[in-house]
């Protein structure tokens, strides 16, 4: 992966959205090296024709699949080649450490200096079955994201998904610079031969939308919730169109990709809240928001991307896509 350099197409998009001679490594380094890791990611999904447990958890206490296992080691590798990655930490592995074996990361050199926060293969509870799968990825700017504003310091976000193709959105975020979301295709090569698919991925900013879309997760908390029931009812009644997998990523990107969607994770006194926020909802939220969308929290309205993280285990609910659709759900859920 070090060896390799984004196609002209790529760099030079990237370059073009952020302050001429800043986020060098960035743009050129750090980026391609994630779309590589999709790649592999992809390949070894491909010929993982066994899905099953690995025998071991998380720190978590949550059960690891061989799959999940390959994926971080897979992510860890990419991140190790990047001398501006300096630390990384994941839902499997909760605890933010040098990238490279051996060495101290309070040590590393000056410069550019990234860490990673990420989910290496979202979705295993539809992973046997051979449905959509992603990866989630935060960058974020120093040694850590803990105790860090989200909306300032997260710089960067990636899902791969994992499906009948490989696809990866990418957004990109800097001080100085306005935010872009872009989608490419990649292939097997990795950056290699990944394409740039849609220069800018855009939520539709308002009505009329061709079709609505709705996404709602742990449908079963509809019936312990009158207003989350009130609130599904009402898509029903107007004719929404319901796109839900199970997989946090795939439902979102459907929604990036029609240019309109809700998704919706509710928190209640049954379903307490599921989604890790520096794992999950930081990238997510970054993502959506450089598409002009909005993600915010279901238990009191706020952005995702207000408050810091002090706890690798932090968890929250989540409302996310078109602007629109999102305050109405929350406004909804809090009346």
């Amino acid at each position: 992966m070090s060896g390799t350099s984004p196609p002209a197409g790529l760099e030079s998009l990237l370059r073009s959205k952020v302050p001429a001679g800043s986020y060098e490594a960035l743009c050129s380094s750090v980026l391609p090296a994630i779309v590589d890791g999709i790649a592999a990611i992809a390949k070894s999904l491909r010929s993982s024709h066994q899905v099953a447990l690995a025998g071991s958890a998380n720190a978590f206490g949550d059960d690891q699949l061989n799959v999940d296992v390959a994926a971080e080691n897979i992510v860890r590798a990419a991140a190790a080649k990047c001398p501006a990655v300096v630390t990384a930490s994941s839902e499997e592995e909760p605890v933010e450490r040098s990238t490279r074996e051996g060495e101290d990361a309070t040590a590393a050199s000056a410069g550019e200096q990234y860490t990673f926060a990420f989910d290496p293969l979202d979705g295993s509870s539809i992973i046997a079955p051979n449905w959509s799968v992603g990866t989630i990825i935060g960058i974020w700017e120093g040694l850590s994201a803990l105790h860090q504003a989200p909306a300032t310091r997260q710089v960067a976000a990636v899902l791969g998904v994992y499906g009948p193709r490989t696809t990866a959105i990418i957004a990109l975020r800097v001080p100085g610079a306005e935010g872009v979301c872009i989608e490419v295709g990649v292939g097997e090569q990795g950056v290699q031969d990944c394409q740039v698919i849609r220069e800018s991925v855009r939520l539709q900013a308002s009505p009329p939308f061709k079709t609505r879309y709705f996404a709602p997760a742990n449908l079963r908390a509809a019936a312990e919730d009158s207003k989350y029931a009130a609130l599904v009812n009402h898509y029903i009644s107007n004719k929404y169109t319901l796109r839900y997998s199970g997989g946090l990523v795939p439902d979102v990107v459907h929604a990036l990709v029609k240019s309109h969607g809700l998704y919706v994770s509710p928190v209640t006194a049954a379903s307490k809240a599921k989604l890790r926020r520096l794992y999950e909802l930081f990238p997510l939220a970054l993502i959506v928001e450089c598409a002009g969308g909005k993600a915010v929290d279901p238990v009191d309205g706020s952005d995702i991307l207000s408050k810091s993280s002090k706890d690798t285990d932090e968890r929250g609910g989540l409302i996310c896509g078109t602007a629109e659709e999102v305050d109405f759900a929350a406004q909804s859920l809090l009346a």
